[in-house]
């Protein structure tokens, strides 16, 4: 139904915040004619509500998404200024008091389904995320839009490389280049450049983030929260800052006598000069790097990303997915999954499958490429593949977004990542361009060479969100770039006892409202993904190409969406409450003990080999589109081989493109 909405329009409600108190609701809406699902007659019986609104909420979600994927992909015609208008429709269409009152009424009648009373209760969960209580609040967020579209479309034009050392000459580079370079070169001179490139994006962004740094806490403490970090765990969570952080100051403290004992053994053994940031994770994996590259081609990573969740039983379930994978210049500097279109059950369409959008940033050639995009492949496709299988009679139950658990979103994605560091699974995949298999010997290396360290990953993302949490409790007044650069390297050196290869505002998450506050989910998502892994392989033996794994990450995890909340679901699966007690176990197997079970499991995946070969055509129940920005290269659904003729065509077109 169609009604006119004025340029300011002053609705009260009552909206419990997070210490119990209650606030009056006001807001403000620009001048438009708008069909709108709180606009209908009194009489609008429940179900007519909710199809009015799931259909108007999946426009203006894929409005806001479609141009969200034109920016940061920098196509054709894309616009910052288009990007704000869309996130400031959305926020305000899920910002509605009246649907939120109209909700509340509902919910109140005793003759509701029990599908009713689900969406009815997912509505008014998101609203909640959404109301602003404070007229300045609602200008605030549509400032924060406009500033975050414009950091995002100045950092993506920036001039980000490294100097070469022998010439002076400077060399154009992203950060994914840059950080790829720093793990493989075998030049000291040239990695510290690449540090330094690195390090030149703080002093960039820091203007610019400062004030919307500032905004958002000023927004949130209008909402009645403690600051920005606190308003966004619970709007994810349902549990404030001051429940998450001894959770995960308690994992810092378990954690640091490992932590200590490793960074001795790192010095001892690689020298002093392994613990500057710039030569750490060349000293742990530098050669190691290059040996592994050749059974890591890039062109190849699709295919054996498509195997790999086929053979775990793994369907998309009729969706569709456009992969841009390859990086170029102004393209957004993180891999990330998007879904213009979410998945649901509409009561009057049917099944409505997912569309994703899915990006990673390769350099065919690179060392270290073919590997990095595998990982993002397994770790975007595991997003991909938990929100195309929520079935749910709402798309608010398959967005990203708050009221979307972070931890449980991360959890699906690390889990399946997590694979491509399983012997049984390498044995399987890891396959040069002639077909020879990576050899045991050099994975009993990695792990004779890495495994101690693997405690550098928990830090490293515990340093993430800990500098987070510390920058939106320093006082507006100190907040000067100068205070923003000593905030990270103290965190840095406080939580990973030196300093980062990848310094902490090189990462791109704070910058925009969708990730900020957001890094303490792959913290949590971790801790369940080993309890995870732990509870498989005592329940089935193994994980690799068992189908067995795909079925009960379905109807666990994946299928309830936001219907249910992440730490019940962690408890559902494995039978016990979160903790981190599963991942520091593992960290703590002695290295012998660790390459005795890998062998085993190496050798008897080898022997088995892959459930599906490179050349057979696995049915993912999914369209694949592969694209490099606005050109598209090849399409499964037009392909009479489906997947792996799209496959193929890939492999042609990086030949074509780029240098071996």
């Amino acid at each position: 139904m169609t009604q006119l909405i004025s340029t300011k329009t002053t609705t009260t409600t009552t909206v419990t915040g997070p210490n119990g108190t209650t606030k009056t609701t006001v807001i403000k809406t620009v001048t438009s004619t708008a069909a709108s699902a709180s606009g209908g007659s009194s009489d609008q019986s429940v179900s007519e509500f909710i199809d009015s609104f799931n259909l108007e909420y999946e426009s203006k979600h894929k409005a806001f998404e479609n141009n969200f994927w034109a920016t940061k992909m920098n196509l054709a015609g894309n616009s910052s200024e288009d990007l704000a208008r869309t996130k400031n429709e959305l926020d305000q269409f899920l910002g509605s008091v009246e649907n939120l009152e109209k909700v509340n009424g509902f919910l109140a009648r005793p003759d509701l389904t029990a599908d009713e009373r689900k969406t009815l209760l997912i509505f008014q969960r998101t609203f909640k995320c959404y109301i602003i209580t404070n007229p300045e609040g609602v200008t605030l967020r549509e400032e924060l839009n406009a500033l975050e579209a414009k950091l995002a479309e100045d950092r993506r034009a920036m001039k980000l490389g490294y100097v070469n050392p022998e010439n002076g000459e400077f060399v154009a580079a992203s950060t994914v280049q840059l950080m790829t370079l720093i793990r493989s070169s075998e030049n000291e001179a040239l990695r510290k450049s690449c540090y330094e490139g690195l390090r030149s994006i703080g002093p960039f962004i820091a203007p610019q983030f400062i004030e919307i740094v500032n905004k958002r806490n000023k927004l949130a403490r209008l909402l009645g929260f403690v600051d920005f970090y606190d308003y966004k765990v619970q709007a994810a969570e349902g549990f404030g800052k001051a429940t998450l952080f001894p959770i995960l100051e308690t994992l810092v403290q378990r954690a640091r006598p490992i932590l200590d004992d490793t960074l001795e053994k790192l010095a001892n053994e690689k020298g002093a000069d392994a613990l500057k940031p710039w030569n750490t994770s060349f000293a742990l994996a530098g050669s190691l790097a290059k040996e592994k590259d050749p059974y890591f081609p890039f062109e190849t990573a699709v295919n054996a990303w498509a195997r790999s969740f086929a053979a775990l039983g793994i369907k998309y379930e009729g969706a569709t997915m456009q992969l841009d994978l390859c990086d170029r210049k102004g393209k957004y500097s993180n891999g990330f999954c998007h879904w213009p279109q979410p998945a649901w059950t509409s009561s009057k369409r049917g099944w409505v499958p997912s569309q994703a959008n899915f990006t990673s940033l390769a350099t065919p050639g690179q060392v270290g490429s073919g590997l990095n995009a595998l990982v993002t492949l397994m770790h975007e496709g595991g997003h991909a593949a938990h929100f195309a299988n929520v079935r749910q009679p709402s798309p608010l139950f398959s967005q990203e977004r708050a009221p979307t658990s972070i931890p449980y979103a991360e959890n699906q994605s690390m889990f399946l990542d997590s694979l491509v560091g399983d012997a049984a699974w390498l044995a399987r995949y890891a396959y040069s361009k002639d077909g020879q298999v990576i050899p045991w010997e050099l994975i009993e290396k990695e792990i004779q060479t890495m495994h101690t360290y693997k405690i550098f990953r928990l830090t490293a993302l515990c340093s993430t969100v800990m500098y987070e949490r510390k920058l939106y409790e320093v006082p507006e007044a100190e907040l000067t770039p100068e205070a923003l650069f000593a905030l990270a390297d103290a965190t840095e050196i406080e939580v990973q006892g030196i300093m980062s290869g990848r310094p902490l505002l090189a990462v791109p998450h704070p910058l925009t409202d969708e990730s900020a506050a957001y890094m303490h989910g792959y913290v949590m998502a971790e801790m369940a993904v080993f309890q995870t892994r732990k509870h498989f392989l005592k329940k089935y033996g193994t994980i690799v190409d068992n189908p067995q794994i795909g079925e009960d990450l379905k109807s666990v995890y994946w299928v309830p969406g936001n219907s249910r909340m992440f730490l019940d679901l962690v408890k559902e699966m494995t039978g016990e409450e979160l903790s981190g007690d599963a991942w520091l176990e593992a960290l703590r197997v002695p290295t012998e003990v660790k390459i005795a079970s890998e062998k085993a499991a190496y050798f008897e995946a080898l022997e088995k080999g892959p459930k599906f070969q490179p050349t057979e055509n696995v049915d993912l129940d999914m369209r694949v589109i592969l694209v490099h920005g606005d050109e598209v290269i090849s399409d499964s659904s037009k392909l009479e081989g489906g997947l792996t003729q799209a496959c193929d065509i890939f492999k042609t077109w990086i030949g074509q493109n780029f240098s071996s």
